[in-house]
């Protein structure tokens, strides 16, 4: 069933945007009207050239029209079959820039000589300054495009046109593309230098473009991954104007759009216990004189965004939901933490009242709130105040957040952490994350739950990497670029014992900031992403670089083994390094394949092509147990109850095709985690009872004991062998219902919720 039923309220399908009816545009620079918001953009780092350029070259029949809605006013087209335009550049990526409609019809695209694609330019719709065709993954150096007339399409006599041409200039040192598989060093080697292939070797393969900023990103399915980024001039297009979302299908790595209503700006989200998306918070309405990139008229800052359980292969027909008259936040917030809780519903944390950088007393939403609404230590569905997100102003934004076995929460930012009781309303302070590190925005470091087990009772244990000693106090004119990063990791386990030993601190083998750690089916963690120096976002310090606040990425991953000796955990054996910067808006996550998809970096207001650009390039990480004999899991189970005993039939990988030589069986039931902003929010790793029968092929496994272990609602099962996983499978954990809903609570936040934050 689905939430939208479950709420019991009116809900109407039919799409009824009317044209271009959630966006009136762009302020373009030097003006404070609005204009059309349209794909046409020229990205710092790039050049356009118009139809009137002499470097375009036209051979046949071309005539010009002249229009205020062209670039620059002009526009070339052509009816002439074979009738062609090409241009020779230097750089590392060309778009063309041109018109839809009913007159229109199929060109070919060649590159070098070399047809890569045709395009059929006809539209139902009659659209400007449409981007037709973009590449950003040539060598850099000098190409040529042509852009013929195939004189073929849905008419007669088929029309096609030039707008505009944009280059992508690029940089001989920063090339947009990578060989599509890297053996390069690990940290005990210089950038550049050939490893030997051993048993550890790990892989790194540049496949695929995002189309879409990564800001944002969650695994939906066996083939699918959402994506989810702010309003920008993404390569990628919608309904005539730029998209800011886009299903990224893990096998083929086709790019799909998707509509998006509002500005989902550093949004958060979680599955709920039915399997729906929500995506909550985002930026707010903009007025007056704005930047290029503050587009639109529906304000993101309260919107719930649904996005259903997708399981089509397809995808075809999966879309984002928004409903702001009646599906809403109580209260608006930026920077918001969502998590699932046991219960199966949506606790959103903290955030702030608008759109900025850092935190301050002003704009601070110090408080949480349920979706769908509850009606909880006299809330009645409204925002309920947590003085932990007092007490650590300025930089505690996207707090770091996990639900816990025993049902409680815990929550850390900036150097402090607490054990939040949701069904009492009390918080437990923990002690001071050690020696003035910060680890939440605009100090990012990574946090991580660390893999829960039955043989110590599903004991919590917390990691969190990375992050900054920079003080939070200090305005952006006394913090630069240059101001080094923490190396620090420190772990707390969550027991009385634990707590009072106080956190236990190590040191990575690089400082970083903003980094990913990534939970694997094994038990590890990889951390990739991140920056030596600077702090997040951009635009708000000295010595910036492009407008990134930070600088030296760090290219190469480590692999932490939490159950190693200490001085021992960390380790880059066989990494490859990679030559892309991941740093501010960077994204990864486990797949189901068992590989990693590293994604994103984009510490810039709007598209840009200036150093430490708008990355859309996807990488892999290949761990070393992708290239072995993995299990296969035949035929399995969709859904898994509490407690519940399932018989799965595995076959083992040759060498341990027979029970006795089996060493190690462990059945991992994971929540690969919604990631944004170095927070991987529900990230969860528990493993599952299981008994392998007597036959060497049928494995028992036994469900989470409880929704505290392991909270209703989608995961993934790996079935790992001698420290090799298998593919992941999808499964419903519970019974695969809706949260509850609280009808009353639900009235009173969207009755309230409009005055509820001005008095706040």
């Amino acid at each position: 069933m689905i939430i939208l039923a479950l709420l019991s309220f009116p809900v109407l399908w039919a799409f009824t945007w009317g044209k271009e009816s959630a966006w009136n545009g762009q302020t373009p620079p030097g003006t404070d009207t609005p204009g059309p918001f349209w794909p046409y953009y020229v990205p710092p780092g790039a050049k356009s050239y118009d139809s009137s350029s002499p470097l375009i070259h036209f051979t046949g029949s071309w005539f010009d029209s002249f229009n205020n809605m062209y670039v620059a006013m002009t526009l070339r087209w052509t009816d002439e079959k074979g009738a062609a335009a090409w241009m020779t550049f230097v750089g590392t990526g060309i778009e063309w820039f041109g018109g839809l409609d009913r007159s229109h019809g199929i060109a070919a695209v060649f590159i070098d000589g070399k047809k890569v694609q045709e395009i059929d330019t006809w539209s139902n719709v009659s659209r400007k300054q449409q981007r037709i065709f973009w590449t950003f993954n040539l060598p850099y150096g000098k190409h040529t495009i042509k852009v013929r007339n195939l004189g073929k399409g849905r008419v007669d006599s088929p029309v096609i046109d030039i707008d505009a041409f944009v280059v992508t200039e690029g940089h001989t040192t920063l090339p947009m593309t990578l060989p599509l598989t890297l053996d390069l060093s690990n940290a005990a080697t210089q950038p550049g230098q050939i490893q030997p292939f051993s048993q550890t070797q790990w892989t790194l393969e540049q496949k695929g473009v995002t189309g879409v900023s990564a800001m944002q990103l969650t695994v939906i399915s066996d083939t699918h991954a959402l994506i989810i980024d702010k309003v920008e001039h993404n390569p990628v297009s919608i309904g005539g104007h730029p998209a800011w979302a886009a299903l990224f299908n893990l096998r083929t790595h086709a790019v799909r759009p998707l509509k998006v209503e509002s500005n989902s700006f550093c949004a958060g989200g979680t599955f709920l216990s039915n399997g729906t998306l929500i995506n909550v918070g985002g930026n707010p309405v903009v007025g007056g004189y704005t930047s290029a990139a503050d587009f639109g008229d529906l304000d993101g800052l309260q919107a719930v965004r649904i996005f259903e359980p997708c399981p089509s292969a397809s995808a075809a027909h999966c879309n984002i939901y928004e409903n702001h008259s009646r599906i809403r936040m109580a209260s608006p917030r930026w920077y918001n933490t969502v998590i699932r809780i046991s219960d199966g519903s949506a606790m959103i944390v903290g955030g702030s009242k608008k759109g900025g950088w850092m935190n301050n007393e002003t704009v601070n939403n110090p408080t949480i709130e349920y979706w769908p609404p509850k009606s909880i230590h006299n809330s009645i569905g409204l925002p309920i105040h947590l003085p932990f997100l007092v007490r650590t102003l300025n930089a505690n934004l996207f707090p770091i957040v996990f639900s816990l076995p025993d049902d409680r929460i815990f929550i850390a930012a900036n150097q402090d952490a607490i054990i939040y009781d949701w069904r009492t309303n009390q918080e437990q302070r923990l002690p001071r994350i050690p020696n003035e590190c910060r680890v939440t925005y605009p100090m990012a470091a990574a946090g991580l739950l660390l893999p829960l087990s039955p043989e110590d009772g599903y004991t919590a244990e917390i990691l969190l990497c990375g992050g900054s000693t920079i003080d939070d106090k200090k305005p952006g004119y006394e913090i630069s670029s240059q101001d080094p990063a923490s190396s620090q990791c420190s772990r707390l386990l969550l027991t009385d014992q634990g707590i009072a030993a106080g956190w236990v601190v190590e040191q990575m083998p690089e400082a970083r900031h903003m980094p990913d750690a990534v939970l694997l089916p094994t038990g590890e963690v990889l951390i990739v992403n991140g920056a030596r120096t600077g702090i997040s976002g951009y635009g708000n310090v000295i010595d910036q670089v492009g407008q990134s606040n930070a600088d030296h990425p760090v290219l190469t991953p480590v692999l932490y083994d939490p159950t190693a000796p200490a001085g021992r955990r960390f380790s880059s054996e066989g990494m490859t390094s990679s030559a892309i910067p991941r740093m501010y808006h960077s994204v990864a996550t486990l797949t189901p394949n068992g590989d990693i998809m590293v994604a994103g970096s984009n510490p810039n207001l709007d598209r840009s092509e200036v150093k430490y650009g708008t990355e859309y390039r996807v990488e892999w990480v290949g761990p070393p147990y992708m290239k072995k004999n993995r299990p296969l899991v035949h035929k399995p189970p969709k859904a898994l109850l509490y407690g519940q005993n399932l018989t799965l039939s595995v076959k083992f990988p040759p060498s341990t095709d027979k029970a006795p030589n089996i060493k190690v069986t462990l059945v991992a039931l994971m929540d690969l985690g919604f990631v944004t902003h170095a927070v991987h929010a529900n990230s969860r790793l528990v493993y599952l009872s299981s008994s392998l029968f007597s036959d060497g092929h049928s494995l028992q496994i036994t469900g989470p004991p409880r929704p505290t272990v392991y909270p209703p609602g989608p995961g993934w099962i790996y079935v790992i062998v001698d420290g090799v996983p298998s593919v992941g499978f999808q499964v419903m954990i519970g019974n695969g219902d809706g949260p509850p809903v609280d009808h009353t609570a639900w009235d009173k936040c969207i009755h309230l919720s409009p005055l509820f934050y001005l008095h706040y």
